[in-house]
Formats: structure tokens, sequence, C-alpha cells
């Protein structure tokens, strides 16, 4: 199906690129950056904000089980140490 397609300047050159790059023409980049980009927009419907973000969670860490009961008194000892070691 034909479908015609205005780019603005900026667009056009980052589509030369990448198509110079990939070795493809740029109608192929353009079909498979809009097929992926529709894929992880229909793939993500419906989901929970837990689900879309659920790989990021927990990933890192500090370490330290006592942040949510302790934070305020955790960050004033490291603001001390840290104005200590200035001296």
């Amino acid at each position: 199906m034909p479908v015609s397609v205005r780019l603005d300047k900026e667009t056009e050159e980052l589509l030369k690129k990448a198509a110079r790059i990939t070795s493809k023409s740029k109608s192929r980049v353009m079909k498979e950056s809009i097929r992926d980009y529709c894929l992880r927009i229909v793939t993500k419907e419906g989901k929970s904000p837990y689900e879309l973000a659920k790989d990021l969670i927990g990933k890192e860490g500090s370490g330290r089980g006592d942040l949510s009961v302790r934070g305020e008194e955790i960050l004033r000892e490291m603001l001390r140490n840290k104005h200590n070691d200035r001296r």
C-alpha cells in the first residue's frame, strides 16, 4: 500500500545515514522502523505500569534494607561525613 510522508531535514538526514550504515534502502529502513515502533506500542497496550517497568525494578540497589525507615538519618550522616572530610 503506497503511503506518502513528508520528513523534516533532520529526520531525512538521519534516515539517509541509517540506510547507508545498514546497506538498506531508505524504504526498507522506514518499513522496519515503523514496524518495530508499532509493535512496541501494540504490545504495551493494556499493561500496567509495573509490567512496563518490571525489568528495571530491583536491578540496582543500595544494599541497605533500612533506607525506607532511616533514610533521613542516613542522609544526615552522609552529609556530616562529607562536611567533615572537607576539613
